[in-house]
């Protein structure tokens, strides 16, 4: 087995080598705020050592999985080559095999020399004849196997140099004019614009009848409009990291066509595809280009406004609530959501409600400051919103509206209390309104209509049920499925398919709280559970297994306190037979000073 001496120059250059083989020196996680994570590999081919290499979104997995540790051999399945502003160039790897694992290969293969991104020499080849590898020159190695080592060879034949081959202009790409957004049409084959980046989006999955696949979208803006613009699949692997949040870019030859509403809230009525023909510069004079500009609506004129539509908002995160999941009705699968309560001078508290990585990597902590270009305005508990795939979220924006909002929070606005909008039907699902208590959620018959419906009560832990309130889980990040004890120290999980010598602790707890009214059955799912028993699940596993007494008494300390609970009850049919389910969304410590206001302000409603 060998690997493709040289082949990373050839790529570099222009030329398009299949399957090539490498070896992976070393990888690196590149953490992202407002996008996925991504990994940079410094790759080898024998003969020469790369930095810029960049693994696509969908093969996280295997360095997650550890599926590719340091020193792994592998064949490059499919790949491309991004040129980046100036003449730096990335490789990207969108499908890779394993050809032979780190601790196998157990050492550097041949002497690479490392190749500087910012000056790219011209590549060299070799006939194939000459190399007899199909034009792929060797550096071999065998794997260790009873302390053998790695055996290394280099080819050292003088090679032609070729000069590297430019690529004609696809005909009909203009040079030098730039369009409008305003003036673009479905007529026009020539154009090119120069616009800054106002959106960038996640990048999104689908899967349906006609198959699976993934995209992004963003929006672009100039002097004369704004415009939006979706990548699909391959796309998404070229463009994704190269388009940056506030950047200006040259971007020509997509399709235009006319903008569905149902996903853009902009006032364009045609929308831009990327394809296989697509190109996007980046443009490094950008001072006379418009910003992202916020036209902010205060939380008390929510009301005024009729959803759904699309709002710009900002405020005070006063509440964070920890990430929790739901099945999506088309997709069913979970979706991880945070729901968040942001506040304004305007003194109203509203629902903000967070999804996917946006929700799993926000950071709640000292009240940061979030304003929300596009956000989602539903009636859900009378005014609630939401960040969707076309809202841009930024935490702490360096604006006036912002220093002004975070002075009056810092000078006394943290301890005013604030007041919700109220649901018309009594259902909704406010983080702090629609309070109930048990008995009126019995009287009221909440649940019994076609979709869940959402309370907030204050309840009293009065019994915890032992009886399998934990399970052995899948160790993947994930996934949550139950696995089995193959009774060697392996835990196989089917839905994975693959067996692992570890597992993680996950929690199902059930238990009755009360009021002064009633009392009623609920299920607390792992954060909620954590924070009932304040005691994390791995922790309380580990009770279980080796101290059952200790165990025992961690349950009987969580009684008798009290939390503030966000419940979600649905009436459901088992077996012919319909029960009321209650499931905590969420659990708090009771803060008895915002409890307390609550409580005026339910007395005030009396007319007392």
């Amino acid at each position: 087995m060998r690997l493709s001496s040289g082949v990373i120059l050839e790529i570099l250059n222009g030329a398009n080598p299949d399957k090539p083989v490498f070896q992976v020196i070393n990888a690196k996680k590149i953490e992202s705020a407002n996008s996925v994570d991504r990994y940079r590999l410094l790759l080898s081919d024998g003969e020469y050592v790369y930095s810029h290499v960049m693994l696509a979104a969908q093969l996280n997995k295997v360095m997650e999985n550890n599926t590719v540790p340091n020193l792994s051999v592998i064949e490059a399945t499919r790949y491309l080559c991004n040129k980046l502003q100036g003449d730096k160039r990335v490789i990207i790897l969108l499908d890779l095999k394993v050809l032979a694992p780190g601790p196998e290969v157990g050492e550097r293969l041949g002497n690479p020399t490392q190749l500087n991104p910012n000056s790219i020499p011209a590549s060299t080849t070799k006939p194939a004849e000459e190399s007899g590898t199909n034009g792929q020159n060797a550096t071999v190695f065998k794997p260790q196997n009873n302390n053998n080592t790695a055996i290394s060879t280099g080819n050292t034949k003088a090679q032609p140099v070729i000069p590297p081959v430019k690529k004609p202009l696809t005909p009909g790409t203009p040079n030098s004019r730039v369009h409008s957004i305003a003036s673009l049409t479905p007529y026009q084959n020539r154009w090119r614009i120069r616009a800054r980046v106002t959106m960038k989006s996640n990048i999104r999955t689908w899967s349906n009848s006609k198959g699976e696949g993934k995209l992004f979208n963003c929006n672009l803006l100039d002097d004369s409009g704004e415009i939006r613009m979706t990548g699909f699949k391959e796309q998404v692997d070229k463009f994704y990291d190269m388009l940056e949040l506030n950047k200006v870019y040259y971007i020509s030859r997509c399709t235009l066509k006319t903008a569905n509403k149902q996903y853009s809230n902009l006032n364009n009525d045609y929308e831009m595809t990327m394809n296989s023909e697509t190109l996007i510069e980046p443009c490094n004079d950008d001072s006379d280009m418009p910003v992202m500009s916020f036209d902010f609506v205060k939380l008390s004129e929510l009301e005024q406004c009729k959803p759904p539509t699309s709002v710009d908002v900002i405020g005070v995160v006063k509440v964070c609530n920890d990430v929790n999941t739901v099945v999506g009705r088309q997709s069913q699968k979970e979706i991880m959501k945070r729901d968040l309560q942001i506040v304004d001078q305007s003194g109203l508290a509203v629902a903000l409600t967070l999804w996917g990585e946006e929700a799993n990597k926000f950071d709640g902590m000292g009240f940061p400051i979030v304003a929300v270009k596009g956000a989602r305005l539903s009636d859900f508990n009378g005014r609630s919103l939401s960040v969707s795939g076309s809202s841009q979220l930024i935490v702490n924006p360096d604006t006036k509206e912002a220093h002004v909002l975070r002075g009056w929070f810092e000078s006394g606005g943290r301890d005013q209390s604030f007041s919700t909008y109220q649901s018309e039907g009594g259902s909704g699902g406010g983080q702090s309104s629609n309070w109930k208590t048990f008995l009126q959620v019995k009287s009221e018959n909440l649940g019994q209509g076609e979709k869940a419906d959402y309370y907030t009560a204050k309840g009293t832990v009065v019994f915890v049920k032992k009886d399998n309130c934990m399970y052995q889980a899948c160790p993947l990040p994930d996934c949550n499925k139950k696995v089995i004890d193959q009774g060697n120290g392996q835990y196989r999980c089917e839905k994975c398919n693959r067996e692992f010598p570890n597992h993680k602790w996950r929690m199902i707890l059930s238990c009755n709280v009360a009021d002064h009214t009633d009392n009623q059955w609920i299920t607390c799912f792992q954060d909620s559970a954590e924070c009932v028993l304040g005691l994390k699940a791995d922790e309380l596993g580990q009770l279980r297994e080796k101290d059952e007494m200790q165990f025992d008494q961690v349950l009987q300390e969580a009684l008798f306190k009290s939390y503030i609970f966000r419940m979600r009850a649905k009436v459901e049919t088992y077996n012919d037979e319909s029960r009321l389910k209650t499931v905590c969304v969420a659990a708090n410590t009771v803060d008895w000073n915002e409890y307390g206001n609550q409580l005026l302000s339910q007395i005030s409603q009396l007319g007392i």
